[in-house]
Formats: C-alpha cells, sequence, structure tokens
C-alpha cells in the first residue's frame, strides 16, 4: 500500500482543511450587515445563487452562505495561507458543476499563485439545522 502525503508523487496530498460552523453565527452577520456581509465573503456567481434561494427560502440561503464560508475557511486551512494575501474571501468560489458536483473556482491573484503550488482542489460541503461544515482536499502539483 503507498501512502500519499505532502509533495510525494504526481498525485498526492498537499494539504487538507476542515471548518465547521454554527449556523446562526452566520445569520447574526447577516443580520448586522446584510449584503455588505454578503458581498465580503462570496464571489460574484456565489452572490447570484444566494439571491436566488434566500429570495425563495431566506433560511436556505443563510445555509448556502453559511457553507461558502465554511469552505473558504477549509480551502485557506489546506493551502496553508489563512485569510491572508493572495488568499480574500470573494477569491475562492465554490460553485456547482452540471452534475451538482461542488469544485472550486479561484480568482487572480490567489488564481496564479495557487496555480504555480498546488494540482486540483477537491472540496464538500454539507450542513445540518445549526452547522454548516465544509472538507478541502488540495493534491499537489505534477510535474
Amino acid at each position: 500500500m503507498e501512502i500519499l502525503s505532502g509533495q510525494n508523487g504526481p498525485q498526492g496530498i498537499a494539504g487538507i482543511g476542515t471548518d465547521l460552523i454554527y449556523i446562526h453565527r452566520i445569520q447574526a452577520s447577516h443580520d448586522r450587515f446584510g449584503m455588505r456581509f454578503v458581498k465580503r465573503i462570496l464571489g460574484p456567481q456565489e452572490i447570484e445563487k444566494f439571491n436566488q434561494r434566500y429570495r425563495r427560502d431566506p433560511a436556505r440561503g443563510i445555509r448556502f452562505l453559511a457553507t461558502r464560508f465554511a469552505a473558504k475557511e477549509a480551502f485557506s486551512k489546506a493551502i496553508g495561507l489563512g485569510m491572508r494575501m493572495p488568499m480574500y474571501w470573494s477569491a475562492m468560489q465554490t460553485l456547482n458543476a452540471p452534475s451538482g458536483k461542488p469544485m472550486v473556482v479561484l480568482a487572480d491573484p490567489l488564481k496564479s499563485w495557487y496555480e504555480q503550488k498546488f494540482g486540483i482542489a477537491h472540496v464538500s460541503v454539507t450542513d445540518e439545522s445549526d452547522l454548516a461544515m465544509a472538507f478541502v482536499l488540495v493534491e499537489s502539483r505534477k510535474g
């Protein structure tokens, strides 16, 4: 059995990150700051999806916001930066492929920095009545 970790091999794991957050904390921030909070956290396509969900069901919109917040935290841990440049909230989006699978989409300058250091990023998000969670696995760069 081969164990893939660190920078070993073309498909090794370069980093992992996870985040778990109480949804009521995101609700409180949204109640206090409204769209200013949303625009600080979400990227452009995420804002569109948030608005659609929030209009249909505000609780569903807040759960979406919470899962995306958790994904950004988990991603920042996986790449080892935390929330410092070139990582910033809206530069990393969790969007859905046509199949529904969540995927990481980056904006520059984070995208250029990331592509020099890492391979594919995998993200999974989930929420329950009071919690949202995200897990990110970042592959080593091939070659």
